[in-house]
């Protein structure tokens, strides 16, 4: 079975070149770190060969190579090492295997990481609850967690949908309408349609 390297670089203007190594075959992604490992090109292909059993042993530079954030880089070294197939990282100078068996070493930094990613992960999610407490206490929050929609009759008194409104009513067509207030056709359509189906609507 073969060795790999792996190597991602952010963009096409960084240089690889210092990263490389003889005796490796070289998996060299060019692309964003938040990108997830198994959406890379070269990694998704590393991860086939993975699959087949063709390989051994991946080295990165340093394991955050591996992913767009903790959580991924957890599930990438699982995914790798569940193949058999063992994660050496040169600059956390550890790796996943030791004689085809779990490395000791290697399980506990991974189990740190793992327990520090799901605090950050629980940080997020109590950020987002005090957000949205403090959003619903204002009176701006919905589901969505977008600002509070408007209604059909503050969407119509905007000073050019009510033009568009009033364009409509004389009998000018969507598109027209839209033309001659400033609005985009689907705003124009959004208009005809409240007009069709609201009812005392006071407009401009």
């Amino acid at each position: 079975m073969k060795k790999a390297k792996y190597i991602r670089v952010s963009t096409t203007e960084q240089s690889t070149e210092r990263q490389k190594e003889n005796g490796f075959k070289l998996f060299i992604d060019k692309v964003s770190g938040s990108v997830p490992f198994n959406e890379r090109k070269a990694a998704s292909k590393l991860l086939i060969e993975a699959d087949k059993g063709d390989l051994s042993e991946v080295h990165v530079h340093a394991i955050d190579r591996l992913g767009r954030n903790t959580l991924d880089i957890l599930e990438t070294i699982k995914t790798l090492t569940e193949k058999g197939v063992n994660v050496v990282s040169q600059k956390e100078g550890f790796c996943t295997l030791v004689d085809g068996k779990e490395n000791p070493t290697a399980k506990l930094v991974i189990s740190i990481m793992a327990t520090l990613a799901e605090y950050e992960l629980n940080l997020i999610k109590e950020r987002q609850r005090e957000g949205i407490q403090r959003a619903k206490e204002r009176g701006v929050y919905t589901a969505n967690g977008g600002s509070n929609p408007l209604t059909d009759e503050q969407f119509l008194s905007k000073a050019k949908n009510a033009l568009c409104a009033k364009h409509l009513r004389a009998g000018e067509s969507i598109r027209r309408a839209a033309k001659l207030s400033g609005v985009s056709n689907a705003t124009s359509q959004k208009v005809k349609r409240i007009m069709n189906s609201v009812k005392n609507v006071s407009v401009l």
